[in-house]
């Protein structure tokens, strides 16, 4: 399961967020280091299709997809020396495959620290570059060395020079331009900036007006990052309130209340799912519709491995429909009675909302 960790300053939010996505009961508390150790849950991906999909089959059961969270501890400046959790926090974040940055936009006396998340922003991509300027400098002097009897190198040297260019002024590998081979050469060395990014701005209970500007201000001071990260505004504290109220009703009552729509937990993991390249297939029955997780680009079998590895192993061919169009129809047998299911085969490239069935022989 991909997973993708909450990285901020101490009182950003970060454990509060975690428990309104994951339900948990990570301890969010008004000091420094309140999370040592990183907690980890799972956090379900919201989906409509999946719903409607469901009501359509009469389905007993629903499995939605879901990515697995990790509230990471605070970071501060001087973290990439050691200061605060130090080399722990960055052990912890670089099994991640997606962060998640919590800035802090509110004011509160009795929580200390900067209020601004645009100073937020400043400590969190200076300590993650520099720490990855260290990994690279040694990285760069090995590769380096070995080139000079392995000519083969050449490319993992040229990358490795230009990421120590950019992390050398501060800069994140996510802002610098760098081509889809340069960073692909720099994969190996999981280095921290060398990943997408999903900011999130915390804004007090009492600031709702101000989400689209400070949403706004976020946003442009990433005007160099392409569409390598995504900022949405969000109060975490309401909607860690909403998530906590089991009764769905209830829940959409109060986020529709205090004109939060369907709520920007939803927004927000969308957002990342989709940052880490991931989409979705169905499967749809009478005993069970599930959305199933697959890498942009992936095939029909790799599709059907996702099922199991027999699907994939013994791969024939896959009867294809979009979620919508089969919706239209009413059932899959009414699908297949007009006509409508597309036989795909190896060569078949998955696209998000497919609903699928396999034929497999092992």
């Amino acid at each position: 399961m991909e997973r993708f960790g909450l990285v901020g300053l101490p009182n950003a939010g970060k454990s509060s967020l975690y428990n309104a996505l994951t339900g948990g009961g990570a301890l969010a508390a008004p000091y420094a280091f309140a999370t040592k150790d990183p907690n980890i849950g799972v956090a379900k991906v919201p989906d409509e299709r999946l719903d409607r999909l469901a009501a359509m089959s009469a389905s007993k059961n629903v499995v939605h997809a879901a990515v697995e969270v990790v509230d990471i501890g605070g970071l501060v400046e001087g973290a990439s020396k050691g200061e605060g959790l130090g080399n722990k926090f960055l052990a912890n974040i670089r099994e991640v495959d997606a962060i998640v940055f919590v800035l802090r936009a509110f004011v509160d006396d009795d929580v200390p620290g900067p209020s601004d998340p645009l100073e937020h922003l400043r400590v969190v991509e200076l300590e993650l570059a520099l720490a990855d300027l260290e990994t690279v400098e040694k990285r760069r002097a090995d590769v380096e060395r070995r080139s000079k009897l392995d000519k083969g190198l050449g490319d993992e040297l040229d990358a490795l020079r230009t990421a120590e260019a950019a992390l050398s002024e501060g800069r994140p590998l996510y802002r610098a331009g760098l081509s889809e081979s340069v960073r692909e050469s720099l994969a190996p060395y999981f280095l921290l900036t060398n990943r997408r990014v999903l900011a999130v701005v915390n804004v007090g209970e009492h600031e709702l007006d101000t989400i689209p500007a400070a949403e706004a201000r976020v946003t442009a001071e990433f005007n160099d990052a392409g569409d390598n990260v995504e900022v949405i505004g969000m109060c975490v504290q309401l909607e860690a309130e909403a998530a906590a109220i089991t009764d769905p009703v209830e829940r959409a009552e109060m986020l529709d209340g205090l004109g939060l729509g369907e709520g920007a937990l939803f927004r927000m993991v969308r957002s990342a799912y989709h940052l880490l390249g991931l989409r979705t297939f169905f499967t749809t029955g009478d005993k069970e519709s599930r959305a199933w997780t697959f890498r942009q680009g992936s095939t029909a079998p790799v599709c059907a491995g996702r099922i199991h590895t027999d699907f994939q192993r013994g791969f024939i061919r896959a009867e294809v429909i979009a979620w919508d169009e089969l919706l239209d129809l009413g059932s899959w047998n009414a699908a297949k009675e007009a006509g409508k299911l597309r036989l795909e085969g190896k060569d078949y490239i998955g696209r998000d909302g497919d609903v699928m069935e396999f034929r497999f022989n092992v």
